[in-house]
């Protein structure tokens, strides 16, 4: 396993130039288009996909670095380049690893590979967790899966909201209540395979940011899925509810492996890396612009309160690079995070995108409100990282129970 170290070896210098490289030649000049579109930009992950940056092989890589930093820097460069885009690039991702972090190997062996697709017939996949009346609250949610011992088939019901990718993904991963009895403790994952009966696409939703990245209601009626899809197999899925059902009758608050939260756990620091990537880039904007917009006489940067603004957003931006960099290696070395350090890094980043991007159409003032200057796109794309993958608001309630030693439920 890696020792945690700040200076990136020459490996890692050279991915993270290689994937710059893209994003300001290919994805930064198609932003506007693809925002104003709403549309998935496909040519450009088609783009990615040539070059091997959107492959299973390329994520697989970054995901095993063994210091833990090859996933963190892919997004934030990606995300430097444009949110929307990004997400696009990337959203797949989150339904990955939902099959990495509840899945068998012959699982993961089977249907990663299917969401990608290759570089001649490109594919995506989502990951259907929240639901319209259950987002952060997950003991909430109502899609059940019923299983068919006779067929030996999972039948699933329920809709599922704000799922990237939804409905146009060749492969989704759906958690379902499988013991509502047992509430969040009671879910499971499921593959839904690619033209399976009873999956439809609800609602496209226009979104105030991310307008390049597809988001959609997924409906499931009768939804059918072999035995097989079950994540984990159903031996693994009996024994934990036997488990879960035996501390609910002892009363014992021992937390319980939740397929939902397992997934987002994984993601949390990789969320927080996007918000990084965001933030600089629009820091990057504010500090060009201050430099050469002059106003009586001089630069705006030699405006002490423009220069102070710019200190306050690049001390921020760091500090939250250095927390998404030490969960990334806590994760990676199999350190527990004993203070909800991955939940940290999401909470803080996030919020220092959202701030600084609003920080950076203040110093463009007029100029930054329009959409001749890319600093409004980027405040709009940050609002999301305050929501997704658990709320500003959940994160605090996370780290707050971990401190505590209270469970998280």
């Amino acid at each position: 396993m890696g020792d945690f170290a700040l200076e990136l070896n020459d490996d890692q210098k050279a991915v993270r130039d290689w994937i710059h490289g893209f994003a300001a030649d290919v994805i930064r000049p198609a932003a506007a288009e693809w925002d104003e579109r709403e549309e998935t930009p496909w040519p450009v992950i088609q783009e990615a996909a040539k070059i091997g940056l959107y492959s299973l092989d390329f994520y697989a890589q970054q995901y095993f670095d063994p210091t833990g930093l090859g996933i963190p820097l892919t997004m934030e460069e990606l995300f430097w380049g444009d949110a929307g885009i990004a997400l696009s690039i990337v959203g797949t991702g989150l339904a990955a690893v939902g099959v990495l972090a509840n899945g068998t190997e012959e699982q993961i062996g089977t249907w990663i590979p299917q969401m990608y697709g290759d570089a001649d017939d490109v594919k995506v996949a989502a990951f259907c967790s929240s639901e319209p009346d259950a987002g952060s609250d997950v003991a909430s949610m109502r899609t059940r899966a019923v299983y068919d011992e006779a067929k030996d088939e999972w039948v699933l019901n329920g809709t599922k909201t704000w799922a990237t990718n939804g409905g146009i993904a060749n492969v989704h991963v759906v958690v379902a209540v499988v013991d509502p009895d047992l509430g969040s403790k009671g879910h499971a994952s499921f593959i839904v395979p690619p033209g399976t009966p009873g999956l439809s696409q609800g609602q496209k939703f226009k979104k105030h940011g991310i307008r390049a990245s597809h988001t959609a209601e997924v409906v499931l009626e009768d939804a059918r899925v072999p035995g097989s899809c079950l994540l984990g197999g159903k031996e693994k899925l009996d024994e934990r509810l036997a488990r879960a059902r035996e501390r609910a009758k002892a009363g014992n608050g021992e937390r319980v492996k939740n397929a939902a939260m397992a997934t987002f756990e994984a993601s949390r620091p990789a969320v927080g890396a996007m918000a990084v990537g965001t933030a600089r880039a629009a820091y990057e904007v504010a500090l060009d612009y201050a430099k050469t917009r002059e106003q009586f006489g001089r630069p705006i940067i030699d405006n002490q309160a423009v220069a102070f603004q710019l200190a306050d957003m690049r001390t921020q931006i760091d500090a939250a690079r250095l927390l998404v960099w030490r969960a990334s290696w806590m994760a990676t070395a199999g350190r527990p995070f004993t203070a909800a350090e991955g939940s940290m890094s999401k909470l803080y980043a996030s919020e220092v995108a959202k701030k600084v991007t609003a920080q950076a159409i203040q110093i463009l003032g007029g100029n930054g409100y329009t959409r001749e200057y890319p600093v409004e796109r980027m405040h709009r794309d940050s609002a999301i990282y305050t929501i997704f993958e658990g709320t500003s608001e959940i994160q605090r309630l996370v780290i707050s129970r971990t401190l505590s030693g209270l469970p998280i439920r």
